[in-house]
């Protein structure tokens, strides 16, 4: 169920009549970008307002006459899909923050300096942003403003995304563990298994992963694992 605390509001017009309903943000987004959404999940109540803030609901007959149906489901959808979403300041203010934080966090896990191979700090990735100024739009997707800040943060700093691949070589102790931590991490293309029981294998990680990728390789086998960049 949605917090009634995190909700925002959905409005329509529909002649001289408006019908709200309040909606988890992040969903009622993906909704009007047309992903698979259950509306019974994003729904904070399943009733039709006139006015959100007051309470005050729509009247049955002004329903009927606008949408053909007094299904809340079925209102809800036309709602969302035709009309806008109402952020409040604070509203819009923590889903800046929050699609910033989102936005920093693929950025420094997904892209490296090409120069140096390395990935980038999220404090560097932040300063970028905000020396391009970056605008974080609340309505837009993670995906959109990753875009975004990709292009107006390169001239700035050598930046870009890449996959790697690590040949690894797990002794025989730790690697029943190991395989099932490290396929969770990164997508295993080549594997064998020695007859000693050791396991080798070449996994493909995003670049910015990779000072936690040793650093789980580390944990697992105390230090006694081997591996290789390629």
């Amino acid at each position: 169920m949605v917090s009634l605390d995190e909700a925002v509001t959905a409005r329509l017009k529909r002649g001289n009549k408006h019908f709200e309903v309040l909606v988890e943000p992040e969903g009622a987004l993906a909704y009007k970008r047309g992903e698979d959404i259950n509306l019974e999940d994003i729904l904070a109540v399943e009733t039709i307002f006139e006015d959100a803030n007051r309470g005050d609901r729509a009247a049955e007959s002004d329903i009927v006459n606008a949408f053909e149906t007094t299904d809340p489901l079925k209102i809800a959808a036309v709602i969302l899909k035709n009309g806008e979403l109402q952020l409040t300041a604070d509203q819009r203010k923590r889903m800046i923050e929050e699609k910033k934080r989102k936005v920093i966090y693929t950025i420094s896990r997904n892209a490296i300096n090409p120069q140096t191979k390395a990935p980038h700090p999220p404090a560097r990735i932040e300063r970028a942003m905000e020396e391009a100024k970056v605008h974080i739009d609340p309505l837009k997707s993670v995906d959109q403003l990753v875009n975004i800040t990709m292009k107006a943060i390169r001239p700035l700093i050598p930046i870009r995304f890449e996959e790697i691949s690590i040949a690894v070589k797990i002794p025989p102790e730790y690697a029943p563990k190991a395989y099932g931590e490290i396929s969770r991490i990164g997508s295993i293309t080549k594997e064998e298994w020695q007859r000693d029981g050791s396991w080798i294998a070449v996994v493909k990680i995003p670049a910015g992963v990779q000072t936690d990728f040793y650093a789980l390789i580390n944990h697992l086998t105390k230090g006694e694992a081997q591996t290789k960049l390629l």
